[in-house]
């Protein structure tokens, strides 16, 4: 139980910390808002999180349960194919994104009508396949509905994307959030953008002096200008076309952000460069599990060498499950 003045704040955190138990409702009464959470709270501290008291809640109020694809399909489909049926898919908007078995191609079109059934606010099922290319396009197949430009809302933020032709990671969330609590009174240098992933959360909600946006997509440099007018901060956010290689300032930026992963190791001399002394990079970059954390380490060391900067190491956080045996983790680090 928290009062209400601090039950946004502490929301945030314990679903930063992954303790929020989300078949129950966020619950008012009188003067307190009761937060539910899973009993591991009591093992797991959670920096910045304090509880005015913690109680079995006597009168929990529950979500009533969606249906599944099972729920819907029913009997229409065989046993060995509802074996088969994706367990999980995501919303950005009103677009559903989900990942079908190749054995079910015949069912992809029923799947995509079962899902719209299921979330009648939705126009749009696409077919995810993964992502390709210099600029991680989603490699996507409309299977229900029509409409694939939707906005997506997240922590009071507001994203507008085309789910068919710009990539938005749910597993990036906590990342996300994160940034929304960084940068307050700095000047930033975000590179790889995109449609403002981390720029816009943390111009949104910590608002940073200057945000320096730098995204080669032509497409999701659209959106980013977009999404700079629609959450109202054109003051703060300012959206550059290019090759972040090339565009990034250099000896500007209290912070800089590098949150693209693959060929990430090839911009730390940018990075680097846009840094005052004392600054902090904020490095993504995918690695083999049993690597992590010291090849990420070892990458920014050496680039730092190179351009005669030290390194103080201050974090490194796994962000999701890249593929089998691959992290997407962030090492945060004060290059001096």
């Amino acid at each position: 139980m928290v009062p209400p003045r601090a039950a946004q704040k502490t929301l945030q955190k314990v679903h930063e910390g992954g303790l929020l138990d989300g078949r129950r409702k966020v619950v008012s009464r009188k003067d307190f808002v009761e937060i539910p959470v899973h009993k591991s709270i009591c093992e797991t501290p959670i920096n910045g999180l304090s509880f005015h008291k913690i109680v079995h809640q006597e009168r929990p109020e529950f979500y009533d349960r969606t249906p599944g694809l099972v729920d819907v399909l029913g009997d229409n489909i065989t046993a060995e194919h509802r074996s088969l049926l994706p367990r999980g898919w995501y919303l950005l908007g009103k677009v559903i994104v989900v990942k079908i078995d190749p054995r079910l191609e015949g069912l992809k079109e029923d799947i995509g009508q079962a899902l719209l059934s299921i979330y009648p606010r939705c126009r749009c099922v696409l077919r995810d396949w993964g992502i390709d290319g210099q600029f991680r396009v989603p490699q996507r197949e409309v299977i229900a509905g029509n409409g694939t430009e939707t906005v997506h809302r997240e922590n009071g933020v507001i994203f507008k994307l085309d789910a068919m032709r710009v990539m938005f990671s749910q597993g990036n969330l906590k990342e996300r959030m994160r940034m929304g609590s960084l940068g307050k009174n700095e000047i930033v240098v975000d590179m790889f953008a995109g449609i403002g992933y981390f720029s816009l959360p943390m111009a949104v909600h910590s608002r940073p002096l200057k945000i320096h946006s730098i995204e080669l997509n032509p497409t999701a440099y659209r959106y980013l200008v977009e999404n700079v007018r629609l959450n109202h901060v054109e003051n703060i956010v300012e959206p550059m076309f290019g090759d972040c290689f090339l565009k990034a300032p250099e000896n500007v930026a209290h912070r800089v952000i590098m949150g693209y992963v693959g060929n990430t190791n090839r911009y730390l001399s940018a990075g680097i460069r846009a840094l005052r002394r004392g600054g902090v990079l904020h490095y993504h970059q995918t690695v083999p599990e049993w690597l992590y954390p010291h090849a990420l380490e070892n990458e920014v060391r050496n680039a730092a060498f190179l351009e005669n900067r030290g390194v103080q190491v201050l974090r490194c956080a796994r962000v999701k499950k890249y593929s089998p045996g691959m992290l997407h983790a962030v090492l945060d680090v004060k290059i001096e």
